[in-house]
């Protein structure tokens, strides 16, 4: 050999196959051979030329429920592969971290938010709920059109119905609709429209499905109400006597009294409180539920029966549904978040985990954008945005609480992704959203 001018070895090849869910990037599915030393950057080349794309696009590969984030030799190595396998990616575009874009500052802790889209008439706005006990509707550069007071404690769940109401539940066992009117992008006005009686415990969270006018309740007297967002079709209170206001946390002054109202049906099987609700997304008749009793029990709505129960290793305090792929999110006290397959034909209980956060997961909500992704706000301070397509890579992004003087543990409470962005509330009293990851 002539060690002056040495033969260059050849570089190793693997046989890869590229596959995507978006028709719009898609490229031809038979195998490729490719230098097995790439990494993502080297792969979205070879993905873009042959995508002939005129502006190359970042993109992210998922293989066995991760992301790849080695050579593809050190993925062949770890996982005992042989060089010739072939190895199918699927690739995604890679997403930018959430931008902080502005936040909020209340009077006391904030419990929950919801955000109203814009429409033609109508700018977007943000309702959010408070332990002093008032429900506030912001417009994004962060003024108060007005205020809702009426509720003897702490309010904790928030939800439109549609842009002209919204429903409150509240410490004092009770939920409030609400009819907002907006006669401009700074001035708008509230008035309680129906309280709604039945609970015997704090109204922990509040699902609505608007095409049905029917609304979910979860209380910590382990019942699930179900409810009418329309207070005529309502039957009467029955007599339950509410708490007087004994809480030392200064609260608003109540407004006036409103004409009260009866649950359509209260759903009773759990053994400990419920901590969240969710309608089918297929099937309005049908609802979840997730209780500390460990179970996720799924209900008729049309009888009022539940209909299957399925138990898990650890309390659940948190629910959402992923809509298009039928799978509940359930957040838990253990940290993680855990998605479920809700049908009585599935074979298991879990379908994946997602670990990443320090504390419990108490809030959750999918990106209305895109199926595979969802938000989660933690006791830990953080908002997690996760991709459950690589539930083994933990989550994409963290999203920290972006105030001055706020400690790193000051919990998240709640989160909703809407087209306005990822807004959560919390205990450092603040509204924060910060901008959908971009792709």
């Amino acid at each position: 050999m002539d060690l002056d001018n040495p033969e260059q070895q050849p570089q190793s090849q693997v046989q890869v196959k590229f596959v995507t869910r978006d028709p719009e990037i898609s490229v031809p599915t038979a195998p490729i051979l490719v230098p097995s030393n790439l990494k993502r950057l080297g792969l979205s080349q070879v993905v873009n030329h042959l995508l002939n794309s005129e502006k190359p696009i970042p993109f992210d590969f998922l293989i066995d429920g991760a992301y790849l984030r080695t050579t593809l030799d050190s993925y062949i190595a770890e996982n005992g592969l042989s060089s010739e396998s072939v190895i199918t990616l699927e690739y995604v575009r890679a997403a930018v971290p959430p931008k902080f874009l502005t936040s909020f500052q209340h009077d006391d802790w904030v419990s929950s938010v919801a955000a109203s889209t814009s429409t033609q008439n109508r700018d977007s706005v943000i309702l959010s709920g408070s332990y002093d006990g008032i429900a506030r509707v912001w417009n994004l550069s962060g003024e108060v059109l007005c205020e809702g007071a009426g509720h003897q404690s702490a309010i904790k769940s928030v939800k439109w119905i549609d842009g002209d109401h919204f429903v409150t539940s509240s410490m004092d066992r009770s939920l409030r609709i609400w009819r907002y009117t907006s006669s401009s992008a700074v001035d708008a006005s509230l008035k309680p429209v129906a309280e709604y009686i039945g609970h015997r415990s704090t109204v922990e969270s509040l699902a609505v499905n608007a095409a049905a006018k029917h609304i979910l309740s979860a209380g910590a007297d382990g019942k699930v109400g179900l409810w009418s967002s329309v207070p005529k079709e309502s039957p009467d209170a029955p007599v339950v006597d509410l708490p007087a206001r004994t809480k030392k946390r200064k609260l608003a002054q109540t407004g006036p009294k409103v004409v009260q109202y009866g649950a359509l049906g209260m759903l009773q099987s759990h053994t400990e409180p419920v901590s969240g609700v969710a309608f089918a997304p297929q099937d309005s008749t049908v609802a979840y539920s997730v209780s500390w009793d460990h179970t996720i029990r799924t209900w008729d709505l049309t009888t009022l029966a539940l209909v299957d129960t399925k138990t898990t290793q650890h309390p659940l305090v948190s629910l959402c549904s992923l809509k298009t792929l039928n799978i509940l999110a359930c957040g838990s006290s253990a940290r993680h978040i855990v998605l479920h397959d809700p049908r009585t034909s599935a074979a298991g209980v879990s379908a994946a985990t997602l670990r990443g956060h320090s504390n419990a997961v108490v809030g959750l909500s999918a990106n209305p954008a895109n199926e595979w992704q969802l938000a989660s706000a933690g006791h830990d301070g953080t908002v997690r945005v996760w991709d459950v397509r690589a539930s083994s890579s933990g989550n994409l992004f963290t999203i920290n609480r972006e105030s001055d003087g706020v400690a790193s543990n000051e919990k998240v409470f709640d989160v909703e992704w809407s087209s306005v962005g990822i807004v959560s509330g919390g205990e450092d009293k603040r509204v924060q959203i910060n901008a959908t990851p971009r792709e």
